[in-house]
């Protein structure tokens, strides 16, 4: 196991001293391009174009006029078509009670 440590000690150090060892000390390690889309880590994304933004401010304007413009025309979807019925014309047959003789 002290081996180990040993190689991956000596590793960094030897990654440390070719890296002052080279003419411009504020290079950059040359990171790997991605070509498939945009990456962000711990920062916001690209911003959207204009005509995206407006385009999802349009779709959501017009998603809130159907909904609330079908709740006030036609609520029977919530509410239901037909009156709720009056619970106390039941009679005990109709709800499944057994009489009190049985």
């Amino acid at each position: 196991m002290l081996t180990s440590r040993a190689l991956l000690v000596g590793r960094l150090l030897q990654r440390t001293v070719a890296g002052h060892s080279k003419i411009n000390s504020n290079a950059v390690r040359a990171q790997f391009v991605r070509h498939g889309h945009d990456w962000s880590y711990r920062v916001n994304g690209p911003k959207p174009e204009l005509a995206s933004r407006l385009g999802a401010q349009i779709a959501g304007g017009f998603m809130w006029w159907w909904v609330l413009w079908h709740l006030f025309h036609e609520y029977e979807h919530i509410t239901g078509e037909f009156d709720y019925p009056d619970p106390s014309s039941w009679t005990n047959a109709e709800l499944g009670i057994p009489t009190e003789d049985e």
